[in-house]
This record gives structure tokens, C-alpha cells and sequence, in this order.
């Protein structure tokens, strides 16, 4: 990362100055318009649709290869966010792996808590499944809370005797809503999206009466056996840090094909800005590649 760089990003972030444990009544419109800062390309395309009664905006680049879909988690610390905040990311992610995304509009806490986002998630799964998409052609992608969502509906889908998808993409998940990881301390004078407190306000919105170490809320604690491969992609400079290695080893344990991706001195979910950070652009490049390499193969690929 150049200098030029990080001071760019360093300036969207004083402009619009997001905290996940603000008010959400200033913090919703505040965090869609930070991750909206960097348009679309005009050559994707953005379509509403509804799957198993879950709302999902539909995301089409060109060159996808037909059937291949990706199910995208939207980040949010599940209190923010919004299928169409999610469609930047999920676009450069789709065109990378020649897939169309999916990308789903669950609910939001605390006027819905847990198991909400979970049954949404879910259901968008199952209405994908039911629409003739095989599993084989079906990848789940989720960035920071909504990587704990694509990960909880894995080990869900397993649970409910629904196929694994061909693979998933998890970009800085938060996958233990008890914040016991070390980084939550040692990595805070660094990073410069979250806070130990404001994730702390967060899960107390969403968690509800629920314990959060309840492995469907911090899948990090679930049994993993059976789950799709996974890649994991994170910074070092983020107070999530934990949650990706514990992942990776936690999947490994239980004997599922993991990659662990730790990119040195970037940020949280630093795959946003790919339009101005070299190291999101490669890591865009190489979740693209993991994907198509998972995908079942077309004449096409």
C-alpha cells in the first residue's frame, strides 16, 4: 500500500466518520453512504428479486457463466448495512469469479433480532436451490458480521440436510459475537473501522436473550464437520483478526478444506476498496480464483 493510498483511504473515512456502536438512526444512512462513496460500473447491472421470501438484489457482470451464482452476506455488524450497500463488493467479486451475485437483505437488529438474519439467510438458500441452481454452481460470500451469517447458514444448511454450495468466501468474518479474541486488544490502536465497545453494543442489539457463545450465533463455535471449502481473507489491522485465524484452525480441526489469507497493515473488509488499494484488488483476484476453481465445471469456465 502506497502512501497516496492510505491517506486516500484514510480520507473517505474522516468524511463520512462511520461507528458501529453509534445511534443507528445517524449510523444507517452514514454507513450506506460511505460504502457508496465508489459508484457501480456502469456495466453492472442491478435487479430487485425475492428468493424463499427473502428480499436479494440481483448483481450481473458481464461474462457470467449461466447458473453460477454467489449468495453475498452484506457487513453491518448486523444492525447496519443493506443488500444494495453489499452490491459494490459483491459486483467486483462477481465479475472476478464470472458469476452472478445474490446479495440478501436481511433483517436488521434490534427491531430483528437473532435468529432473524439467520432464517433469512437461509431461506434465500433454500429458494436459490429451488429455482434449479445446483449446489455445485452455488457459493456463499460474506464480509465482516455477514461472514458469520454465511458461515452460520452453512452449518445450518448441513443441520437441515440441505447440499453444501460449492465453496465460501468469508471477508474478515465476525464468527464470536463473545469478543474473546486477543486482537480485540491488541490490534484496537490500529484498526480504524471497529472498536471492542462498539461491537460490544452491537451484539447486545442483536443477540437478544440468546447467549452469544450459542454456536448459530458465534459460529466459530459450531461444529464445522461437512461444511463447504472455505477462504478466509483478512487485514492485520483489524480487532476481527482472531476470528479468521481461530476459523481457520477451528475448520482444519474438524477437517475442511480451508485457506487463511492475512494481507499485513489493511483494514477491515480492505477488499471495498479495491478501486484505490493494490492489496484489494489481489485479494479480489485470488477469492475469484478460489471460486472458480470450486465451481463445477462448464464449457464455459
Amino acid at each position: 500500500m502506497s502512501q497516496a493510498q492510505e491517506e486516500s483511504i484514510e480520507a473517505m473515512l474522516r468524511e463520512v466518520p462511520i461507528d458501529a456502536g453509534g445511534d443507528l438512526d445517524l449510523q444507517r444512512p452514514l454507513f450506506e453512504e460511505f460504502l457508496r462513496q465508489q459508484p457501480l460500473p456502469e456495466d453492472i447491472r442491478l435487479k430487485d428479486e425475492t428468493l424463499g421470501g427473502a428480499p436479494v438484489v440481483k448483481i450481473v457482470a458481464p461474462g457470467a457463466v449461466a447458473d453460477r451464482r454467489i449468495l453475498y452476506f452484506h457487513g453491518g455488524v448486523f444492525a447496519f448495512g443493506s443488500a444494495r450497500s453489499g452490491a459494490g463488493l459483491a459486483g467486483l467479486l462477481a465479475r472476478q469469479a464470472r458469476a452472478t451475485a445474490l446479495s440478501v437483505d436481511d433483517r436488521l437488529a434490534p427491531e430483528h433480532p437473532y435468529p432473524a438474519a439467520i432464517d433469512d439467510s437461509l431461506a434465500a438458500y433454500q429458494g436459490l436451490l429451488e429455482t434449479g441452481v445446483p449446489p455445485a454452481q452455488v457459493a456463499f460470500v460474506g464480509e465482516s458480521a455477514g461472514g458469520g451469517l454465511a458461515l452460520a447458514a452453512l452449518v445450518a444448511a448441513r443441520l437441515g440436510g440441505l447440499a453444501q454450495p460449492a465453496a465460501a468466501v468469508l471477508f474478515s468474518p465476525w464468527v464470536d459475537l463473545t469478543l474473546s479474541g486477543a486482537s480485540m486488544a491488541t490490534k484496537a490502536a490500529v484498526d480504524v473501522t471497529l472498536t471492542p465497545d462498539g461491537l460490544r453494543r452491537r451484539v447486545g442489539d442483536y443477540v437478544g436473550v440468546a447467549d452469544p457463545a450459542t454456536s448459530t450465533l458465534s459460529p466459530l463455535f459450531a461444529d464445522l464437520r461437512g461444511i463447504a471449502p472455505l477462504l478466509i481473507q483478512a487485514g492485520s489491522y483489524e480487532v476481527l483478526l482472531d476470528d479468521a485465524t481461530r476459523l481457520a484452525g477451528a475448520a482444519a480441526a474438524a477437517d475442511v478444506a480451508v485457506q487463511l489469507d492475512v494481507t499485513p497493515g489493511v483494514p477491515h473488509v480492505f477488499q471495498a476498496f479495491a478501486a484505490l488499494l493494490d492489496e484489494g484488488g489481489a485479494a479480489l483476484s485470488r477469492a475469484g480464483a478460489f471460486l472458480k476453481a470450486h465451481f463445477e465445471p462448464t464449457a464455459l469456465s
